[in-house]
């Protein structure tokens, strides 16, 4: 039996290959590479299938819990760190994932995010950020550059971007990261850290819609926008030899931000023992 044979056998103990394949995601789509990716890190950890929960909102990125065998929760847009929020605190043993989109995550789950991190909760969540509303028609997102056309900025969107690790960062997250569809393996590395860090971990995953987003402005197909993912990412250690100039239409990639905090369900935890050691109910 090959290596290839071996890992194939291992992704598809985490599928659901009888219940809902093929994929509803367009050929070339970066989805795919992250749940390979995440697969990959929770096989790597050899977390008990039982114990994780992966949970996500409305998307192209958020169809993923329905491909993958752990409890899955496909909830309402916007809303996914809410519910992976009350699932953590009913249950704080439990490896809670949120898959989410730059859409799903920023604009109208936005205060969830925000609160998410200000929290300090314990939750791994994966941004998917292609710039774009992808399943709902090509709208402009809280992530699409300035000047870049959607189905809703027919002439150029004209809102400043959110840039999620800053915000994460400024919220209060404990692990922030950036990867790429493109840098497989550094992201499998990333999605480890996360899950095992204590507390709210961000990982900005940057990947391509080339179906909207690309098409509209003329960025080619998917192995093009996959190519300059690849010739626009830079990473913290490279970065840090480089001079401002050179960094102009660069990204960071690489664990961003990463420290030590007090976490919401210990916390909690906490609180309610210390009110039943004073004969609270």
């Amino acid at each position: 039996m090959t290596a290839n044979t071996l890992q194939s056998e291992r992704i598809h103990h985490y599928l659901r290959p009888k219940k809902s394949f093929p994929n509803v995601w367009c050929a070339g789509c970066g989805n795919g590479i992250v749940m390979g990716a995440l697969i990959r890190a929770i096989d790597h950890l050899g977390l008990d299938k039982d114990k994780v929960v992966v949970v996500s909102g409305i998307g192209c990125s958020s169809r993923m819990p329905v491909y993958l065998d752990f409890n899955t929760l496909h909830t309402t847009h916007g809303r996914a760190l809410a519910f992976a929020t009350g699932v953590k605190l009913a249950k704080p043993n439990l490896k809670v994932i949120v898959i989410t989109g730059d859409g799903d995550a920023l604009a109208i789950g936005g205060n969830h995010f925000i609160h998410a991190c200000r929290r300090n909760i314990d939750i791994t969540t994966i941004l998917i950020d292609n710039k774009i509303y992808g399943m709902t028609g090509g709208q402009f997102a809280p992530t699409t550059p300035e000047g870049k056309i959607a189905t809703t900025a027919p002439y150029g969107n004209y809102e400043k971007q959110f840039d999620p690790v800053q915000l994460a960062i400024g919220s209060g997250a404990s692990y922030v990261a950036r990867g790429t569809v493109y840098h497989v393996a550094p992201l499998e590395r990333m999605i480890i850290g996360g899950i095992q860090k204590k507390g709210f971990a961000l990982i900005d995953t940057i990947s391509n819609c080339h179906t909207y987003y690309g098409r509209f402005n003329k960025e080619g197909d998917a192995v093009a926008m996959i190519n300059d993912i690849r010739k626009q990412a830079v990473s913290v250690k490279a970065a840090a030899t480089m001079s401002e100039d050179k960094l102009i239409g660069k990204f960071l990639t690489g664990v961003i931000h990463e420290t030590d905090a007090t976490e919401f369900c210990d916390e909690y935890q906490a609180m309610c023992e210390r009110v039943l050691a004073k004969g609270g109910k």
